[in-house]
């Protein structure tokens, strides 16, 4: 395998460090901010919202680029957003820095795909896009762990110093590993690309992403205030059980990986149904052992649902089109804007911090029945060749 195929994925690592890292940073935010925790929460909708205009624009935009060139001022974009954040003496400040590294993130993202891919054989290819989606499972394992342990102990500003100079020594490394590559000769096609989402299915596809997102993420990124203040957990262990969230988020991929291109539907039944009897065991989680065990469970039941996702998206596109995938990422990102946006607003409302688990108990229930909706259409559209196997 190439070393660019490890420096992408380091790449991604810090890339999705950051994106998460928030939701065991929230307390501290928000005391440090001056704002409510719903508030400060809403620094993970900014992001999710950069992500979703960012993924399809620069995936087009960047076309025609060079790629090393394009990656590093990718990172320079994010790693000075970050130095910003930093030192941002203001919410709305922060606020626009989480937006202007989410775009970054998501244009990265677009670029480390398609360059991965070109470096290594067709034979390869899914291995070296396993090592780069890689990179983001490992930052839910330990980036993001680390991240707030590191902010409790020397500030919330101290873990986004860590992602800036962490996305330095990667950019440092794209520079001296990532080979020159010339323009691209062709531009995209886009009457074509845009072609796919005349498919009501594709959409719908789309909308049980975005759902299954919102349901993860709704109670996710309110974790540390819920474990703390509901089911009584000390606030020093909450780094600990976001590494056990990764853990099972981990298990989860792998799990899911292997079903999603054989059994898509009764992979997202089975994640789906197991993520909201977790989600439902928080709610009324009392005990910090049993809540812990919950967050585990949602992770890799919520975690396990993602290839079949992706499986379903490009199988109701009828195709591989570019524009797919950057479809999807922004279908995930729609779910990681709602989501905390909807449980901040039960908080606020003054429902408690168990609250979210409910809102999304009620976004799983929606999920089925778009899923249930997608499945009697797929089973009307192949009934002829079931007949006649």
């Amino acid at each position: 395998m190439p070393p660019a195929v490890f420096v992408l994925g380091l790449s991604i690592f810090a890339l999705g460090t950051s994106e998460f890292m928030i939701t065991g940073l929230l307390p501290g935010m928000a005391s440090d901010l001056g704002v409510s925790i719903p508030d400060a929460g809403l620094l993970i909708s900014a992001f999710a919202i950069g992500m979703v205009v960012g993924a399809p624009l620069l995936a087009v935009g960047t076309f025609r680029l060079p790629r090393r060139t394009t990656l590093l001022g990718l990172l320079v974009v994010f790693s000075a957003a970050h130095v910003i954040g930093a030192v941002a003496d203001g919410y709305g400040i922060l606020f626009a820095t989480r937006v202007i590294a989410a775009v970054a993130c998501a244009g990265f993202w677009a670029v480390a795909a398609a360059t991965t891919v070109n470096l290594v054989p067709e034979a390869r290819r899914g291995q070296a896009l396993a090592v780069l989606v890689g990179g983001l499972t490992v930052a839910n394992v330990v980036g993001v762990p680390a991240g707030t342990l590191l902010g409790q102990h020397a500030g919330w500003r101290s873990a986004f110093w860590a992602v800036a100079a962490l996305t330095a020594v990667a950019a440092f490394a794209v520079l001296l590993s990532v080979p020159r590559t010339a323009k691209e000769t062709e531009a995209p096609r886009i009457a074509e690309e845009l072609r796919v989402f005349r498919r009501s299915r594709l959409w719908l596809a789309l909308g049980v992403i975005a759902l299954l997102q919102a349901m993860v993420f709704a109670t996710f990124s309110y974790l540390a205030p819920l474990l703390v203040s509901v089911a009584g957990l000390p606030e020093s262990a909450v780094p600990l059980v976001l590494a056990l969230f990764g853990g099972g988020a981990v298990i989860g991929i792998f799990a899911g990986g292997k079903l999603a291109d054989a059994y898509p539907f009764a992979t997202l039944y089975g994640s789906l149904g197991i993520a909201v009897a977790a989600l439902v065991t928080l709610a009324f989680a009392a005990n910090p052992v049993v809540a812990v065990a919950a967050v585990l469970v949602l992770g890799a039941a919520g975690f396990a649902a993602n290839p079949a996702l992706n499986v379903r998206a490009y199988s109701a596109a009828g195709g591989t089109s570019t524009l797919v995938g950057a479809s999807t990422t922004s279908a995930f990102n729609v779910g990681n804007t709602v989501g905390p946006w909807l449980g901040g607003t039960t908080i606020s409302a003054g429902l408690g911090f168990s609250s979210v688990a409910w809102v999304s108990v009620a976004l799983g229930a929606l999920a089925l029945s778009a899923l249930t909706y997608a499945l009697r259409l797929h089973r009307r559209d192949t009934a002829p060749q079931l007949v006649n196997a």
